[in-house]
């Protein structure tokens, strides 16, 4: 570890002091101004999940843990809490009195500069970004995380700091944060049971709305406990945040070809070329015309630059006053536009990727979803944008342009446990809870009246009907050929997952296999969990340490699991080596991007993905064999290398292999015991129905 510690560094620092504060006096001046009267942040009365959040943030400190997130909703506040934080961290020793706030966009360095600045009019407060330079010994340093990255990290001393805040810590596992949490000696896990003292350092405490990371790295590896979480749906309910109401509209477009990028999302390029053409834009103007044309304050995501010029011209062939910001609008334009849809002199304000963290804009009432993503935490951070409280503001309608859903994307659906192919219109958040839990019913009854299934898939085609609709199956060879419990997941992931069960799938390679599966909680596991603090709550929580962050008060997870081929010497009755979980998660898709950035460390590509040049080459004799093995006598010819591809027959011996072939028996047993019931309550019945004639003996 490097630290500016010598008295040479110090000294020179210290003759630059006077320089640099006086640049930063004049470049923080243009930050604060406009700002209302300096008010010393602890006069305002805090609301009480805020109190519960410091008060959870402050116990986990006194037992000497050092590196905390907190998990709190867009709007709640968290720049508030950031500043009281400051004050209520004691310094554990006499010269630790520092803090610095680091943020990933300007817009958040300038934020956190104008709170803390009318929070402690008597500290000293500099800002570390672009051209301006801080001199590393002010009371509350705001950095960007870009600036510290590029020489500028040696003039902070970490012997001299208390504190270090992150907002938006979902970045946190980035490069460039952790080489900043190295210099401050936060790059390992701090036991407060080890020899080494837990005032070694200063504390860290990561805030963030979305706490989960899409490619499924480990949040582990910079912070060790949530120690407080409440999110929108709370939030919404307690009133602490606007109503919502969510509809979402089917444009059409075509996602099937778009690829992914390295963070798991759309490919931007791509994804822009699929939904930025005439007719999709009529559609989306037209979808805000029908459904929201009396909202003062909208605001639309797009996908690129181009799609914001060419959504604005359509919004204009409409007659509609639409204008947008992007990265590139000059700053001085950026906040002129940005006071004028403040004061709600126009009604529709475009941008791609500047509002989707950060930004307080409470006026906004309705939120115009014209980009798909496959992030929950994009979808989440882009709806949070309308949830905040305004005077004379009853709700925000949030548009969802759903496109094709069989390109793993998430819709406003999805947040509820929902398809994402659901079709609503004017939701509340209420509305779709009591929408989830009808499906469950409908899902419960149908599993219960009608025939069983292999998957419960639903048809994407029927997704707007009220009742799920199943798959049956007369043979074994009928259940591994459906391919429709692949289709989901495979547009998620690149990789050949093949799903033998419900909610239960399977990645085989030379040497191992991944295992994805949805089930509860042990008592065993819940005891642990309960044990080192790792289960979570509605307002204080500490999710499972693993890949994923796990939001809610989960008892059922999806947990991804790793087998190798052992040696021969090494094996007893299986083949296999202990299952070891690698990582668990509330949702499918964060589970898979976990389980796929595992795999790409321990299997060879050209076996797991499904554009591998051999899955479309005939299948071999083996093959062959081994599945003309299950075809009944009746059926028809054997199969041939003209009927199945490799990679086709791969994928049907694997279901076979791992449990799709049990699962059959279990469903045919289940069949004719669902069949004898409905039978006896066809009779029962018949004999309710009251008839004019004579009765039976």
């Amino acid at each position: 570890m490097l630290r500016a510690s010598s008295w040479l560094t110090r000294a020179s620092w210290s003759l630059s002091a006077v320089k640099s504060h006086r640049i930063w006096q004049r470049s923080l001046a243009s930050v604060v101004a406009g700002t209302p009267p300096m008010v010393r942040e602890e006069q305002i009365r805090l609301r009480q999940y805020q109190e519960e959040c410091i008060q959870s943030v402050l116990s986990y400190l006194k037992n000497g843990h050092k590196r905390l997130g907190v998990s709190l909703a867009t709007g709640s506040g968290k720049t508030v809490i950031f500043t009281q934080l400051i004050d209520r961290v004691k310094a554990e020793q006499a010269k630790a009195t520092k803090t610095i706030i680091l943020a990933h966009r300007r817009e958040l360095v300038e934020q956190a500069a104008r709170h803390c600045r009318r929070a402690y009019p008597d500290k000293s407060i500099e800002i570390e970004m672009g051209d301006q330079h801080a001199s590393g010994v002010a009371d509350i340093t705001i950095a960007s995380v870009r600036s510290l990255q590029i020489g500028r990290l040696e003039k902070y001393d970490p012997d001299l700091f208390k504190l270090v805040l992150v907002d938006e810590a979902h970045h946190i596992v980035a490069p460039g944060y952790l080489e900043i949490l190295e210099h401050f000696g936060l790059d390992q896990p701090i036991d407060p049971g080890t020899a080494i003292p837990p005032t070694a350092c200063p504390a860290l405490v990561g805030v963030s709305a979305t706490f989960s990371r899409f490619d499924g790295l480990r949040l582990g590896a910079a912070i060790d406990h949530i120690v407080y979480h409440k999110d929108y749906v709370d939030m919404i309910g307690e009133k602490w945040l606007c109503d919502v109401k969510f509809t979402t509209v089917r444009s059409g477009a075509n996602l099937s070809r778009v690829k992914t990028n390295k963070d798991g999302d759309f490919a931007i390029s791509q994804l822009s070329s699929a939904v930025n053409n005439d007719e999709i834009n009529d559609i989306t103007v037209k979808s805000w015309l029908t459904e929201a044309e009396d909202r003062e304050s909208t605001l639309v995501f797009c996908v690129d630059l181009n799609h914001v010029g060419s959504l604005t011209d359509t919004f204009r062939k409409y007659g509609i006053d639409a204008r947008f910001i992007t990265g590139d609008t000059k700053k001085k334009i950026r906040g002129e536009r940005l006071e004028a849809f403040k004061n709600r002199e126009f009604p529709v304000l475009l941008n791609c990727g500047v509002f989707t963290e950060g930004t307080d804009i409470p006026n906004v009432d309705c939120v115009l979803l014209a980009r798909p993503t496959k992030s929950r935490n994009l979808l989440v951070q882009m709806i949070g944008r309308g949830m905040r409280l305004y005077a004379d503001k009853p709700d925000c309608h949030v548009i969802d342009m759903v496109a094709s859903l069989e390109t793993g994307i998430v819709t406003v659906p999805t947040l509820f446990g929902l398809d994402p192919g659901e079709v609503v219109e004017k939701a509340s958040s209420s509305d779709l809870e009591k929408l989830k839990q009808q499906r469950v019913s409908d899902a419960e009854l149908t599993a219960s009246t009608s025939s069983s299934s292999m998957f419960g898939v639903q048809d994407p085609s029927k997704a707007s009907n009220r009742n799920l609709t199943f798959t049956h199956y007369d043979s074994v060879h009928d259940l591994i050929e459906d391919t429709s419990g692949e289709r989901h997941v495979r547009a998620i992931s690149q990789n050949a997952w093949v799903q033998v069960d419900t909610q239960k799938y399977i990645l085989a390679a030379r040497g191992g296999i991944l295992t994805l599966e949805k089930r509860a909680l042990t008592p065993a596991e819940i005891a642990k969990a309960n044990k080192t603090g790792k289960t979570t709550s509605k307002s204080k929580c500490k999710p499972p340490q693993s890949e994923i962050a796990v939001e809610g008060n989960e008892t059922e997870l999806f947990h991804v699991i790793y087998k190798h081929n052992l040696p021969p010497t090494e094996r007893s009755a299986s083949p296999w080596s202990k299952p070891r979980t690698i990582a668990t998660a509330s949702t499918l898709i964060s589970a898979l991007n976990a389980a796929d950035t595992f795999a790409a460390s321990k299997f060879e590509r050209l076996f797991i993905l499904t554009s591998s040049a051999w899955r479309k080459s005939p299948a071999s004799e083996g093959q062959l064999n081994f599945l003309n093995k299950l075809r009944y006598v009746s059926e028809e010819a054997p199969l041939g290398p003209e009927d199945l591809t490799k990679g086709q027959a791969g994928d049907m011996i694997t279901k076979i292999k791992f449990g799709a072939r049990g699962r059959f028996d279990k469903l045919m047993v289940r069949r004719r015991k669902e069949e004898r019931e409905a039978e006896r309550l066809r009779e029962l019945r018949g004999r309710e129905r009251v008839e004019v004639g004579p009765l039976a003996a």
